[in-house]
């Protein structure tokens, strides 16, 4: 796991954190799906808890569901979207 950044280390802290999991830091990677097969077992309720702790964190609003289905993906594509939202 050398490739975990800080911000990597921050959106699992929040996944773990504001959706209550039942999953240890070291379980999540960075590029574990959050949602359907083989995933963290995410539903629709948890994504928007995450949209809303994600505006919250880092204020990143992302009210398009399309773009939600891309940016809430794993956690790398969560710090990929606010890494280009930070930048912006």
């Amino acid at each position: 796991m050398s490739n975990v950044s800080p911000l990597h280390t921050e959106i699992i802290s929040i996944l773990i954190d504001e959706l209550m999991l039942e999953f240890t830091a070291d379980e999540i990677g960075i590029d574990t799906p959050l949602m359907g097969a083989d995933s963290l077992g995410l539903d629709s309720v948890d994504a928007l808890q995450l949209v809303v702790a994600i505006e919250k964190h880092f204020g990143l609003k992302i009210s398009d569901p399309e773009a939600a289905k891309g940016v809430l993906r794993s956690v790398k594509t969560i710090a990929d979207a606010v890494e280009t939202f930070k930048s912006a």
